[in-house]
């Protein structure tokens, strides 16, 4: 989960003192309550990040197995998404301080933000029948809009609640609990809504993505209900000019006169813009400036970041979840995260830090640049986690080579011999495999089959022929050889198990019924008729089933695995049923338990980086500069998202056709960027901070009939 610290800023000020200043001071000295009106926001923030997490932990296998885009394009999607998230930000703070004021862009932006959760839901509902990827991205350019145009203004409106200085030590514990908001939201709702996608079963499916919508978005109407609920209790502080904004217009207006000149040097291009700005803030801008081209590099961090909910969460479809009883959904993984935040800040700051300190490594770039190694080496962690998942990944058939699979439906072993001297003893109701068998086109085999182990049948000689760059299946009959079909033998998209059948009928019935029963629940079924052709492919929740053949059950507690493919071969004889559950594709095997290191890895780079970050953003930047800074500093995350669009577009497919070169890439080149970062670092000169937070002790002394003042500065 991404950090969101709020740094409140108090700037010095000149006092003249009279009697009435002096009795508004002690007046105000006075001890005020806690603001009730606080409450109503930080559950506001609960609910909203329960809405935005919720739906964003499931958004990708959405778009991957729902709306069945390719995994390029379902990370294109995303991270296009996350980009308008962090784009709109800006939009949003100037609304709030140039028009509506932080109430009324709250207000609005949440009602946007409801619709997008709404239509998203609904479009996850088959049987409404809207066009579902249409309606989905309107759902997600409105959500963008929504959480991204008030994410600058609720903290801020929670702080405009307090009065300062008499509030001080309550607006300190406010942040705390509004930051305790934000992360159990993301907690509760990254674990809930991949068991509400995943366990629950809607509208004919097997899946409910409608339903891990549609919570979010009940919790998103439940926000604005709570957050209009407060309006009496507001303390709502008018709109006062954007800083953006005026920044904007000096940069620009010196741009267009330094253009404009003929032969007038200045010392800076943005003194050309003296003649109508004030020169304070154009010394502002240009420390501003100097901060920012450290911001370069940054985006990039984000780049890897936010690859925990496409890549990695796509990783984790291709995974086993199972643990003991329980099993862990490959979108759950993203559930790591807010956990280990919350342990790791307060692990960094007794421990980390000061370590750091002692060799010297405590200074905010410093950090940053350690933070953004950790992350490339995540990514080194990742690319080593995804080279033994391909092991476990099945053959595919290719150019110059057919796969053969032959399957026997009789209760006895045949002894079978092939052309190429390929012999081999097809057990009953078992499958026999060959991956790589050479041909261009298609080829003929010769075959023997001996069926000296079974009864009353004669052996056969035949011909079979393989199909070049195809799975090709052959069914094995007292007949011979007898069917062919092409196989499917690649994983579900979704992760589910692939299941079908495929049952030999030696009875005066046409017809067979199969079953895959789940407490008396038929999960699967098919209609197998006598000439032998296997039923389709379906796919069906991991789990262990039973098998009916004709409303009797002949086998129990059958494991489905995730990413499994299986043929139940059967024969019905007489009064004789008989199966047996073959696995045409192992199962994922590999643990997602392995994914926890790149995990811990990306949270410890994210604590040292993010509010590393913010801190040094913040610290920097002149008195009137910093919500600016802070606002370039949400749009790094906006660029590094559409870095990860960049990359995917140009390199994904048309580069590399193995994802593990991907994630080599952004490692390596993480890598590239943070030691261009630590050069930059190296010639910055960090701002002393101005004395921001005045602390004035008054000694107060009767002399003559006057009262003497003396004020003296706390240094910090």
């Amino acid at each position: 989960m991404r950090l969101c610290c709020r740094v409140h800023y108090f700037p010095p000020r000149e006092v003249q003192f009279s009697f009435i200043h002096l009795t508004v001071f002690f007046l105000c000295l006075q001890k005020l309550k806690y603001p009730k009106s606080v409450f109503f926001i930080v559950s506001n923030e609960f609910c909203e990040r329960f809405s935005f997490y919720g739906m964003r932990t499931v958004l990708t296998l959405y778009l991957r197995n729902q709306l069945r885009y390719s995994a390029q394009t379902t990370i294109v999607i995303y991270h296009i998404f996350t980009a308008f998230v962090y784009f709109f930000p800006v939009f949003g703070a100037m609304l709030a301080d140039s028009l509506l004021g932080k109430f009324r862009t709250i207000f609005y932006l949440s009602i946007i933000y409801s619709l997008g959760q709404i239509i998203l839901s609904l479009s996850a509902v088959p049987p409404l029948g809207i066009p579902a990827r249409e309606f989905s991205l309107l759902g997600l350019l409105l959500i963008a809009l929504g959480t991204g145009g008030i994410k600058p203004c609720v903290a801020a409106f929670g702080g405009d609640q307090f009065v300062l200085p008499q509030h001080e030590r309550y607006l300190s514990s406010f942040f705390s609990i509004f930051y305790f908001s934000i992360n159990s939201g993301s907690l509760i709702s990254s674990f809930l809504t991949p068991i509400l996608r995943s366990d629950i079963s809607c509208f004919g499916e097997t899946t409910c993505y409608s339903l891990s919508f549609f919570v979010p978005a009940i919790l998103m109407a439940l926000s604005i209900v709570i957050f209009i609920s407060g309006k009496p209790l507001y303390r709502i502080v008018k709109p006062t000019g954007n800083v953006v904004l005026n920044v904007s217009k000096c940069v620009s207006h010196a741009i267009s006169r330094k253009v404009k000149s003929k032969g007038e040097k200045r010392d800076h291009w943005l003194d050309y813009a003296d003649d109508k700005y004030d020169k304070v803030l154009i010394k502002d801008i240009k420390a501003a400036l100097q901060v920012m081209k450290l911001f370069i590099p940054i985006p990039f961090f984000w780049t890897l970041f936010d690859q925990q909910a496409s890549q990695w969460t796509l990783q984790a479809n291709r995974m086993n979840g199972e643990i003991g009883n329980f099993t862990l959904q490959p979108d759950q993984m993203q559930v790591f995260n807010p956990f280990l935040v919350l342990a790791f800040i307060p692990l960094f700051e007794t421990c980390v830090y000061p370590l750091l300190a002692k060799i010297r490594l405590h200074t905010p770039l410093r950090k940053l640049t350690i933070g953004g190694m950790l992350a490339a080496l995540s990514f080194v962690i990742s690319a080593l986690v995804e080279i033994q998942i391909e092991a476990t990944e099945p053959v595919m058939p290719s150019e110059g080579l057919a796969q053969l699979q032959v399957f026997n439906t009789l209760d006895c072993p045949v002894n079978v011999e092939l052309s190429n001297d390929m012999k081999f003893v097809l057990k009953s109701l078992d499958m026999w495999k060959v991956e790589n068998i050479s041909t261009n086109g298609v080829k003929q085999l010769n075959y023997m089959a001996d069926y000296s182990k079974c009864v009353n049948i004669s052996n056969v000689i035949g011909m079979i022929d393989v199909t070049e760059a195809k799975a090709n299946s052959w069914i094995m009959t007292a007949n011979g050889l007898t069917g062919k079909y092409v196989d499917s033998i690649e994983k579900s998209v979704s992760g589910d198990p692939r299941v079908r059948g495929l049952i030999f009928l030696n009875t005066p019935e046409k017809n067979v019924s199969l079953e895959l029963v789940k407490d008396d629940k038929t999960v699967a079924n098919w209609t197998l008729s006598s000439l032998l052709q296997p039923s389709n492919l379906a796919e069906v929740k991991s789990n262990t089933y039973s098998i009916r053949l004709n409303n009797k059950i002949v086998k129990e507690d059958v494991p489905f695995k995730f990413g499994g493919v299986y043929t139940v071969v059967g024969y019905v004889s007489g009064d004789q049923q008989k199966v047996n559950v073959v696995t045409v594709t192992n199962p994922n095997s590999m643990s997602m338990l392995w994914l926890i290191p790149q995990y811990v890895i990306i949270t410890m780079a994210e604590v040292m980086f993010s509010v590393t970050g913010l801190e040094f953003a913040f610290t920097q930047a002149p008195v009137s500069m910093k919500s600016l800074l802070q606002a370039t500093w949400l749009l790094t995350v906006a660029f590094g998202n559409i870095l990860v669009v960049i990359i995917t577009v140009v390199f994904a497919d048309a580069v590399f056709d193995r994802q593990v070169y991907d994630l080599f890439l952004y490692a390596g080149l993480m890598f590239i960027d943070m030691i261009a970062f630590a050069i930059l670092a190296k010639f910055y000169k960090y701002m002393v901070p101005e004395d921001e937070s005045v602390t004035e002790e008054i000694n107060m002394e009767v002399k003559k009939g006057e009262v003497n003042l003396s004020y003296k500065n706390d240094e910090k």
